[in-house]
Order: C-alpha cells, then structure tokens, then sequence
C-alpha cells in the first residue's frame, strides 16, 4: 500500500480494526491485527499504517467514554476509567477478595522476580501457604520461569502478560516504584488499581473466609441463572 492511501482505504482500515476489536475476546497483537488482511486482494497494510489507524482511532476516542488501550499482549477496546463507576453497575460480582499474605507475596514477586518461594518467605518473615502460589498460578498472574541453579533446584516464580493485561499494564516500568507504596492498604489504587478487600486473620480464617466468597459467588451465578431461565 503507497503512501498517499486512499481516504476510503483508510476509513475502512479503521473500521475493520474497530470492530475487530470489540469482538475480539483477549487484546491483539499487531500480528494478529495484520493477520485478518493476509487474503484481500492487493496489498495488505503494513505494521505503522495499523499504528497509524490505531492512533487515528485513539483521537476519535479522545472526548469518548470508550478508548483504545495498550497492554502487554496488545491492543483492546474498553471503557474508559472516569466512567468506571457507572459502567461496573451492568455487574453485580462482588469486589475481588485477596488475603494479605497473597497481596504480600504477590507483591514480592513482581518487584523482585524471578524469586523463589523461599527467598519469598525470607523477605515477608514467615511461611508461604501453597494456596497462595497455588491461587497465583492459577489466575495466571505468576508463571514458574525456571529453577535455580542451587541444591534442589527450586522454581523460581515471575508474573505474566495475563497479569499486566489483567491490571491494564503494558510494561513492568508501568508500575510505582517501592518508594511510592505505603503499605498495603494502598495496593489495590496505587499497585494495581483495582478495587479489592483485604481478608484479615489467621490462616484458617483466611482459607475459610476464602472458600465462603467463591461459593457466594457460585451461588449468586446459579440464582441469576434460575431466574433467567424462569
């Protein structure tokens, strides 16, 4: 595609990413973007006039309530964040709830990865509950990236794309530096700006206090079902 594009092919390149992204279920690469245009006839759009589009659509956002955002795995279409408190009444889930002790190792991990469970525990002054590197696993916010090089080779734990996609990151240098936190409390506005609940008490609470917000919110999917289908 020359330089002096057609207005009209470039009009239609723009809708065809916009509502590639509102479709799209999981952000998009520039690849993934370029990929929907590999069996038109003539020549496909290169890499900056897909930026180009893009940033084109970003100004025609600019006084919108939706926006073109930049994560780690790409592009996607979402509500803008000063809209936010009207939006999230479409859902009515209950704010995230996050022990203490996972925020804390969560933490840990992101500003000191790749570290290992152990070098976790060293830092925070006690032991780290398996459901916790369980649960971190399995929301995908923390991958093993290997094994250090010691005496039983412990894994060592760093975050993933799903996790600065899930915070609305595009990069690690995104986040605040140590110096900016406070203390936990603060996490969820300043760390990963999310609305959240610290679950305090002991391990058995914890776990307990844990498994009652997962069945509630089972149960509140289910009730929601049956009367959808009433």
């Amino acid at each position: 595609m020359n330089e002096e594009t057609n207005p009209e092919i470039v009009q239609q390149i723009k809708n065809i990413l916009e509502a590639a992204l509102m479709v799209a279920d999981e952000p998009l690469s520039i690849d993934r973007i370029l990929s929907l245009f590999n069996e038109d006839a003539g020549d496909p759009p290169d890499r900056q006039q897909i930026r180009d589009a893009l940033e084109s659509l970003e100004e025609d956002y600019a006084n919108r309530g939706i926006e073109i955002k930049q994560v780690a795995s790409g592009y996607r279409l979402q509500a803008k964040s000063d809209v936010a408190k009207w939006v999230n009444r479409l859902w009515t889930e209950r704010p995230p709830r996050y022990t203490r002790a996972l925020l804390e190792t969560l933490a840990i991990i992101v500003y000191r990865q790749p570290i290992t469970r152990g070098e976790i525990e060293s830092i925070r002054g006690v032991s780290v509950s398996s459901n916790v590197i369980k649960t971190l696993l399995e929301r995908e916010w923390v991958k093993v990236a290997g094994h250090r090089d010691v005496p039983g080779r412990p894994a060592v734990y760093a975050t993933t794309k799903h996790f600065l996609d899930y915070f609305n990151l595009k990069s690690l240098s995104e986040l605040p530096t140590l110096t900016e936190l406070r203390d936990l409390d603060e996490i969820a506005t300043d760390l990963f700006q999310e609305p959240f609940k610290v679950i305090e008490g002991s391990e058995q609470e914890i776990e307990t206090a844990t498994e009652d917000a997962e069945n509630s919110s089972d149960d509140d999917s289910e009730d929601q079902g049956q009367q959808e289908s009433a």
